[in-house]
């Protein structure tokens, strides 16, 4: 059975929760009829991006990509014809960074710098990216009330939206590995006591033991420390089952992992990824959202998205 499932009638409670656990759910935020038209335009996306992925074509760069292609294979799993295009992604923003390279190795660098797998779980599950750009119905999921109550209480009245994506688990699909959230994987252990960013889970299907429903282990941030990388379940996990239209909310630094996908159906859900004002965020909103389309944005969104929240060019 899961725990930690509330009501927005009692975010006292469930913030109080998510700070002691690390994690909540809170059950049926959605109205019906709001999921079935967030739940329709995503299937679009997902369907027009399968038949047709997004793709630069043909890129260049003067930097070598044997040590991306090698971090890409050990880390993710993704057919050579996905990899093929995500370094083509890869190429083009080098070439536009002037062949820049990192000074670090592939591993450590900041997973912000990186283009990430759309398709994984060799073609079998996929993400959007730029969900915000895509699918007018997510906007309302991530200036949500009571989620953004519970998002400024844990990261400040000034936080950010890092990243809006959506995310289809396919079927018979194994799960994916027990990890902690940028940027914090990349910090050195003892971790920050405090969160730096949070994330949510807006369930467009039932999450279910059987259908790769979140699994998280309960006060797994007081440790301090990152999960080792691996898929094995841990014996104080828990399973966040809950019905479509809830949403679940963990810490970013709460050791979390999609669960093995045993059924005959996709399990989808809309990711919200929120960062304290300090933080960069994952996702430039404000160079793949036309400023047209933000104009149409409500106040609290187009802060959220970067509006009157980036660095400043001076002097000039």
């Amino acid at each position: 059975m899961t725990t930690g499932l509330f009501t927005a009638s009692r975010l006292p409670e469930a913030l109080e929760y998510l700070q002691t656990e690390g994690y909540v759910v809170l059950e049926h935020l959605l109205a019906e009829s709001q999921l079935v038209a967030l739940r329709e335009q995503v299937a679009a996306v997902l369907e027009a991006e399968s038949n047709d992925p997004p793709d630069p074509g043909p890129a260049s760069s003067a930097l070598a990509d044997d040590d991306l292609r090698a971090y890409f294979i050990e880390h993710y799993s993704v057919s050579p014809a996905e990899l093929e295009r995500m370094l083509r992604f890869i190429r083009r923003t080098r070439s536009q960074q002037l062949d820049t390279p990192w000074p670090v190795p592939v591993g450590e660098v900041n997973k912000t710098f990186l283009h990430l797998p759309t398709r994984f779980d060799q073609d079998r599950s996929q993400r959007i990216w730029n969900l915000l750009g895509k699918a007018v119905q997510s906007c309302a999921l991530v200036e949500q009330e009571t989620v953004l109550q519970i998002v400024r209480s844990v990261l400040g009245a000034d936080s950010l939206l890092s990243d809006c994506s959506a995310t289809s688990i396919g079927p018979q699909t194994g799960g994916g590995a027990w990890h902690v959230d940028v940027p914090v994987g990349q910090l050195p252990e003892p971790l920050p006591e405090m969160p730096l960013t949070l994330q949510n889970a807006w369930m467009l299907d039932d999450f279910t033991a059987e259908n790769g429903a979140t699994r998280v282990v309960p006060g797994s941030h007081r440790s301090r420390r990152k999960p080792p990388w691996s898929g094995a379940e841990l014996a104080d996990e828990v399973i966040l089952e809950a019905p479509a239209g809830s949403v679940a909310i963990w810490l970013s630094n709460t050791w979390h992992r999609s669960g093995p996908n045993r059924t005959d159906r996709p399990r989808r859900a809309v990711l919200g990824y929120y960062c304290r004002s300090w933080i960069k965020p994952f996702h430039d909103f404000r160079q793949a959202i036309p400023p047209e389309t933000a104009a149409q944005f409500s106040a609290t969104l187009r802060y959220l998205i970067g509006y009157s929240a980036t660095s400043l060019v001076r002097g000039v």
